[in-house]
């Protein structure tokens, strides 16, 4: 990502978000319309997935971040994808009594889009966070009534003004990264209220590379990677790759699901749940028309490209990998049997020790920092990045045995590696002998906090048989709805929760909108213990930290450590069905913030909570927006 300015102790940026065409299917099929970043120094790096950020530690970047979604003539753009309004969001149209709660409206929204990036594992201060409720349309024509920023936007405004005598320009936040971080491989995307999976599903998301410091090593490692200013006929021996799963229409545009048949694998016609209902009911259901538990694509992407395939010579190379799916776990491996991954760092740093594996696996919003050797592979091979892992929610387990294996011909494939001749020597040092920095231990928990992760069923709408009926008289498959639980079960999920347990054990799911319930105190460690009461798996992830995972315990009481490629810092831990995940933090500054479940459909439905270190305080009115029924906590 180009520099707009470099001063003696920060580098600048001025980052827009537009919408352009680019050729991701393989040509002559069509290009497909996508968002993503760019400079506006150079509208050439405009591209999905965007630019790479290279930061230095302890040296600062500031990023003017700006919402181009308008067209020509200003107007501004809708969104791509169908938007959900019954769903905990951003809600412009609400104006600013009714932003960031749920709309009435089951039709797709088509209004301008609200946005906010978050630079995911970086230890920023609040108003640079991404804070959903912060968010921002673009300075275009914007319909009467509308609200044109999120609740908290002037509220971190000012703080902006305050701390870094910076002040935002409209359509525009400009956020400041201190980059007080050892070297880690993160990643930014946006995070606006209710609209995260389509943001990011449109394309908006890169990474961003912190080096330098104690916490990084200076030679022995592939490279290089790319850098700002190379010229043509650059070699790479360090590429990051962003693997992602996506659908599309013939015309080559995106497809996202626009109904909740989807999920149940219906057709629309045979799970017809009107937002008011039609069907005997009174009141309104409680089931999202639009929103999907959760979404699969039937391609997989790298760095952009569907099943693409890069020549790598007889030698080792360095990939930095995200998994930036929407609510695909991956399971990665080679098709050539005895070639490796070497992992040598996680989410927030350097491993202890370099691992090596046969597989990996990544959740939603996970990264792994691994060296592959390609030295004796022999010349003309084509060897497959596979996935193994599974095309539907994963409970975790192994593939072929716990759940099947995702589709051989399709997501089943990532991307291929053309082995040819070595042009120089290799001079990096081989991966099991490479001394990584030292990792310094947390300092001992204060307390430990009771959380947990829930699944939430209808209280409105039943099903009276699981079972999907089959065609007649030419119809397509449907269900059968009740208004009556006497004999029928709940439809569900109707959205994922994150809460606590209370004093007497039992567990208390709570909403975004509740208040606070997770306060520490600046620069307290604490141990949180997430028990996971639904039946898959989630990637949980904590904004502002580098956590430990202490261990893992499962219904028996069996305890377990974490796995070996999860022994560095992390700032995103798969939490398993059943089980308890501790995790011990140390809250490095003060403020609020948020965790949340990285399954974006998740997150966008209610599995995310703010949590203040220190004191609480920001927009009075908006601590808390009670939904019908809701009654507010008491800070814990």
């Amino acid at each position: 990502m180009p520099r707009a300015a470099v001063y003696q102790t920060m580098d600048h940026y001025t980052i827009g978000i537009r919408q352009f065409r680019q050729q991701i299917l393989p040509a002559p099929l069509d290009r497909t319309t996508v968002w993503g970043y760019g400079s506006l120094t150079d509208p050439s790096t405009f591209h999905y997935p965007s630019p790479s950020f290279e930061a230095r530690a302890a040296r600062a970047v500031r990023v003017k971040w700006i919402n181009q979604l308008v067209d020509n003539t200003g107007t501004c753009l809708p969104h791509l994808l169908p938007v959900d309004q019954t769903v905990h969001w951003a809600n412009p149209p609400g104006g600013l009594e009714g932003r960031d709660t749920r709309g009435s409206d089951s039709n797709a929204y088509d209004g301008p889009v609200p946005m906010v990036p978050h630079v995911h594992g970086h230890h920023s201060s609040e108003e640079s966070d991404g804070y959903p409720e912060a968010w921002f349309l673009p300075d275009g024509d914007i319909p009467k009534g509308f609200a044109k920023v999120g609740t908290w936007y002037e509220y971190f405004r000012l703080i902006s003004k305050s701390v870094w005598n910076v002040d935002w320009d409209p359509g525009s936040a400009t956020f400041t990264y201190a980059n007080d971080q050892r070297a880690a491989t993160l990643w930014y995307h946006d995070h606006a209220l209710g609209v995260t999976r389509l943001n990011v599903y449109a394309g908006p998301v890169g990474f961003y590379l912190i080096r330098g410091g104690p916490g990084d090593l200076a030679t022995g490692l592939p490279g290089p990677a790319p850098a700002e200013g190379d010229g043509p006929g650059m070699r790479y021996y360090e590429i990051p790759l962003v693997i992602q799963d996506r659908s599309f229409h013939e015309d080559g545009s995106l497809f996202y699901p626009d109904n909740r048949a989807f999920f149940e694998g219906l057709r629309e016609s045979g799970l017809q749940i009107p937002y008011r209902p039609s069907y005997g009911c009174t009141g309104p259901s409680d089931v999202s028309p639009i929103w999907n538990p959760e979404f699969f694509g039937n391609t997989l992407l790298v760095n952009g490209r569907t099943w693409p395939y890069l020549t790598v010579e007889q030698r080792r190379y360095r990939f930095r990998l995200l998994n930036a799916c929407n609510s695909r776990f991956l399971i990665l491996k080679m098709s050539r049997s005895g070639l490796l991954f070497w992992q040598i760092g996680s989410d927030g740093e350097f491993l202890p020790v370099s691992v090596s594996l046969t597989q990996i696996v990544l959740a939603p919003g996970e990264r792994a920092d691994v060296i592959v050797d390609f030295t004796h592979v022999p010349r003309g091979t084509e060897v497959v990045l596979l996935n193994v892992g599974p095309d539907e929610p994963f409970g975790g387990g192994a593939p072929g045995v716990d759940f099947d294996s995702a589709d051989p011909g399709s997501t089943g494939l990532v991307m291929q590696f053309r082995v040819v001749a070595a042009v120089s020597a290799d001079t990096s040092a081989s991966p099991s002998s490479l001394t990584l920095p030292a990792i310094s231990p947390l300092p001992p928990p204060t307390r430990t906090r009771d959380v947990s992760v829930n699944e939430a069923e209808s209280d409105t709408v039943f099903v009276d048989s699981h079972t999907v009926h089959g065609r007649r008289n030419n119809q397509p498959p449907q269900l059968t709805l009740s208004c009556d639980n006497a004999n029928a079960e709940p439809f569900g999920p109707t959205h994922a929760m994150l809460g606590v347990l209370t004093g007497d054990g039992k567990d208390e799911p709570l909403s975004w909108a509740h208040d606070v319930t997770e306060n520490p105190s600046p620069g307290a460690t604490e141990i949180w213990a997430i028990y996971n009461f639904t039946e898959d798996a989630h990637p949980i992830h904590i904004h502002l930290v580098q956590f430990e995972i202490v261990e893992r315990e499962n219904e028996f009481g069996t305890t377990r450590g974490p796995e070996a490629w999860e022994r560095g810092r992390k700032d995103t831990v798969i939490v398993y069905p059943g089980e308890i995940t501790r995790l011990k933090m140390t809250f490095v500054r003060e403020g609020r913030f948020i965790w949340h479940c990285h399954i974006l459909e998740h997150e966008d439905n209610e599995m995310m909570r703010p949590f203040v270190v220190g004191e609480i305080k920001g927009p009075a009115a908006t601590h808390m927006h009670p939904e019908d029924g809701e009654t507010p906590r008491s800070v814990q």
